[in-house]
């Protein structure tokens, strides 16, 4: 089954330098076992890192483990709905993909707020709405 984004579309590629995905496919791609639903795609930006570092989330630091480089100002990532939302609320959300966000984040996070930050804004907006 294919997975879809918060446009009602296929799930479109968010990036693979660095590879990201909780799955590690490049995609934020979801499932039961992704228990921090990483399913916005983001262009993390030195505001956002500092947030997430602040909050006990260190994107920053590689992590070869976790086949984590560690992330710079500029970086396409699948963040975790909560933490984006966490950042959102402090006023430093990072933009947002939506053709690369799993729709799945809509659980979690208002198409609204998405649509605020987003840096893929169709030629028709209207295909925004929900």
């Amino acid at each position: 089954m294919t997975e879809r984004n918060v446009l009602g579309d296929e799930l479109h590629p968010c990036g693979t330098d660095p590879l990201t995905g909780y799955f590690r496919d490049g995609c934020c791609s979801t499932g039961p076992e992704d228990l921090g639903s990483h399913t916005i795609c983001a262009v993390v930006t030195a505001e956002f890192l500092n947030h997430q570092l602040s909050i006990g989330n260190d994107l920053s630091t590689p992590r070869p483990e976790y086949r984590f480089a560690g992330l710079s100002p500029g970086d396409r990532w699948c963040v975790t709905a909560a933490n984006w939302a966490r950042a959102y609320d402090a006023g430093v959300a990072a933009p947002v993909v939506l053709a690369a966000t799993n729709e799945a984040v809509l659980k979690v996070v208002p198409l609204a707020a998405l649509r605020e930050h987003a840096i893929d804004v169709p030629s028709d907006p209207s295909s925004l709405e929900p």
